[in-house]
C-alpha cells in the first residue's frame, strides 16, 4: 500500500450514549462519561443538540518545522445559540495510562437570515446548551494507541497489533 501510513482493527465492544447538562464544557463531559464507563478506545458515531458558545480550532497555515504552534492556529469563539450538527473523532489510550480525547465538530448558527455552518477542531469552552447527545462506539483497545508522531511532534493515533499499537507500511 502507498497512501496508507498504518492500519489496524478492532473488534466492537458497545455503545455508549450520554446526554450532558447546559451550561457544561463539551470536552470535560465527554472526558468525564469516558471514564466513568471505563472507555479506553473509540470512535464518535454521533454527537447533536445545542450549544451556548463554540471555539473553533482550526489550522491557519501549515508550519515549516513542527510542532504547531498556536501561532499556526486560528481560534475562533463565538458566544451564540448553535446547533451541533456534527461530532467526529477517536478516543486511543496512552501508553502512561487514561486515553487521549481527538475530535472534530460543526456546528451551525443563523447570520442575516440565512444559515452558516462552521467546524474544527473541540477545545475546551465549547459549552452545551439544550439537549446535547453523544454516541461513543467503544472498541477493543488492543490494536490502537495514542502517542507521539515523530513526525508531526504531536499525539496521534496509531494502529496495528504490535506493541505499543504501531504497524508501518
Amino acid at each position: 500500500m502507498k497512501s496508507i501510513e498504518c492500519l489496524g482493527s478492532s473488534g466492537i465492544q458497545r455503545i455508549v450514549q450520554f446526554r450532558i447538562k447546559p451550561g457544561a464544557d463539551l470536552l470535560q463531559a465527554i472526558s468525564e462519561a469516558i471514564d466513568a464507563e471505563g472507555v479506553k478506545a473509540g470512535v464518535f458515531v454521533s454527537g447533536l443538540g445545542a450549544l451556548q458558545k463554540a471555539i473553533f480550532r482550526n489550522l491557519k497555515v501549515f508550519p515549516e518545522k513542527f510542532p504547531v504552534t498556536p501561532e499556526d492556529r486560528l481560534y475562533l469563539e463565538i458566544a451564540a445559540p448553535l446547533e451541533l450538527v456534527s461530532l467526529t473523532g477517536w478516543i486511543a489510550p496512552k501508553a502512561e495510562g487514561g486515553a487521549e480525547i481527538h475530535a472534530h465538530f460543526a456546528a451551525s448558527m443563523v447570520r442575516k437570515d440565512t444559515v452558516v455552518t462552521l467546524g474544527g477542531h473541540l477545545t475546551e469552552g465549547t459549552i452545551c446548551g439544550i439537549k446535547v447527545v453523544v454516541a461513543i462506539l467503544v472498541v477493543d483497545e488492543g490494536s490502537v494507541c495514542a502517542r507521539l508522531d515523530q513526525g508531526s511532534k504531536a499525539f496521534d493515533i496509531f494502529f496495528g497489533k504490535s506493541s505499543p499499537g504501531t504497524v508501518k507500511i
